[in-house]
């Protein structure tokens, strides 16, 4: 009698926690955006500020959206055109028809979003996998590129995460399509953030709802299969644009001691060094974070 008790026990308890997805009428509605289909792929996207002025390019992180930038976006848009999308696999964006998320992709239809937007050259802004996006962009279309700002970015070998090897997924991230509880999330947030104090209520609902976009948390699990970090050296060194590391010095995701590196294989690169600050500054701290940013895009830092 156990057997059948636990069974039936088990079948209530994944119904307790079983979260759907979210209709994506509902969901834009709540979060709106433009939308431009690139490569087959229809990106949510925001493009704010004097059409004449220089381009800003901004790339968020792994399971992020555009949203994430949006105080920065906000005050940038003074100045620049700011341009700011959810990748592919992540908002709602959703799902890339092609089921390839590897970073040739990505660069792909960054260049081809470019292409159909009529701009010609850009600076970038990345954070953590949207910041290895950058910098791989950056090295295969050099003359695309004016500078460059490099947030926590993602690239080098970690623990898990070896060269020319695909890393396992872990067998808890099997259930992410069916169980995506908002503690645990919050709890995975407040990580990126040094005071987890920090992190609202607001944002913890805007992640959840997008994570619940449909097809958002099978196109998840298929990135992370798809993971394949090789040596970032060769790259790094083609790189000749200005370049600015902004590294929380209480990062917890990609240490700050991991900016080492790229000051090491990036020629043109210097440090900003973020104290108190975790994974995600334009959230934890948008003010402070933002004003080296801004003197660098000006060229009043080199």
């Amino acid at each position: 009698m156990i057997a059948p008790i636990l069974a039936v026990a088990g079948v209530a308890v994944s119904l307790l926690v079983y979260s759907p997805d979210k209709p994506r009428a509902e969901l834009e509605a709540a979060y709106p955006g433009a939308y431009s289909t690139v490569d087959g792929v229809r990106l949510r996207l925001r493009d704010t500020g004097p059409r004449n002025a220089p381009v800003v390019i901004m790339l968020h992180g792994f399971a992020s959206s555009l949203d994430t930038w949006e105080p920065w976006a906000q005050q940038l848009s003074a100045r620049y055109r700011v341009i700011r999308f959810d990748l592919p696999g992540f908002g709602l964006t959703g799902p890339d028809p092609t089921g390839d998320y590897s970073d040739d992709r990505e660069i792909k239809i960054l260049a081809d979003l470019m292409n159909k937007l009529g701009i010609a050259r850009a600076s970038l802004i990345g954070n953590s996998l949207g910041g290895r996006i950058a910098w791989n962009f950056a090295a295969q279309h050099p003359n695309r590129v004016n500078r460059m700002v490099l947030i926590s970015p993602d690239g080098f070998a970690s623990a898990g995460f070896e060269y020319d090897k695909t890393p396992e997924t872990p067998l808890v991230m099997r259930a992410l399509p069916y169980v995506t509880p908002r503690p645990l999330l919050r709890e995975t947030l407040a990580a990126a953030y040094a005071r987890p104090e920090a992190l609202s209520d607001e944002t913890v609902t805007r992640y959840h709802d997008l994570m619940l976009a449909p097809g958002v948390r099978e196109a998840i699990l298929a990135r992370m299969e798809q993971v394949r970090l090789r040596d970032p050296a060769p790259t790094l060194a083609r790189i000749k644009i200005p370049t600015l590391l902004v590294w929380g010095e209480k990062d917890a995701m990609i240490p700050i001691s991991n900016a080492d590196d790229f000051l090491r294989d990036l020629p043109h690169a210097k440090l900003v060094r973020l104290p108190d600050l975790g994974h995600v500054p334009f959230e934890e701290n948008p003010a402070a974070s933002l004003a080296p940013v801004e003197d660098f895009l000006a060229g009043k830092t080199s």
